[in-house]
């Protein structure tokens, strides 16, 4: 799979919903029901997020409800790639990108979402073929207003801004011609994934889904 090819499958993704949520599971026993829950409130495609000793095993558990598009996040070398695509995961976000990760997404076939955060990283993965890009972390270096001006000198770039982004700030970001949607931690609190309140994480992906863009 190209780069070219890996951002055309990326770009239908993260036209399936306005927000794609970015999910830190602990908890094996979390992660059916939050992707029931995400699921049934809108928001299909899950990412999650390789920082816990679970993660994969999340990964694997999710792959198997239905609707749900299931990632991993955080993948930082080509082993975690790898154990990604073992463990189900339909595509991979990379706060970063290094030569290693970007052929072991071409190795595993597995559809890459880049991260960049300045126009020198945003050109040089243009330049191998990635028109869809993570832009990361977003607040923290700028945040809407930042990548708007990115949009001007590089139109052709689509970006998933991640990081920082609350449900207030979304919106800001969603009315972006460059953006495609974003990636957010607010849909699945940890206070609701610990008292097992579904109902409330239905409720908030409900929402986030309902965002216009």
């Amino acid at each position: 799979m190209t780069p070219s090819e890996q951002s055309q499958n990326a770009l239908a993704l993260c036209r399936m919903a306005p927000v794609i949520p970015v999910l830190v599971i602990e908890d094996i026993a979390h992660a059916l029901p939050l992707a029931q829950a995400l699921v049934a409130g809108g928001l299909p495609v899950l990412e999650v997020t390789l920082r816990t000793d679970c993660a994969l095993d999340a990964i694997a558990a999710m792959a198997g409800v239905d609707g749900a598009v299931v990632g991993a996040g955080t993948v930082l070398d080509a082993q975690q790639m790898e154990a990604a695509a073992r463990a189900g995961a339909r595509f991979a976000v990379s706060p970063g990108a290094t030569p290693a990760v970007i052929d072991a997404a071409r190795v595993q076939e597995m559809p890459l979402l880049p991260g960049a955060q300045t126009c020198s990283e945003v050109m040089t993965l243009l330049e191998q073929g990635y028109t869809v890009q993570k832009f990361f972390p977003a607040e923290s270096i700028g945040g809407a207003s930042a990548l708007k001006s990115i949009g001007g000198p590089l139109p052709q770039v689509i970006f998933c801004p991640t990081g920082g982004i609350s449900a207030a700030l979304a919106p800001d970001y969603l009315r972006l011609p460059n953006v495609a949607c974003v990636g957010g931690s607010w849909v699945a609190p940890r206070d609701a994934m610990l008292g097992g309140d579904w109902q409330a994480i239905t409720e908030l992906a409900r929402a986030a889904s309902a965002l216009p863009r």
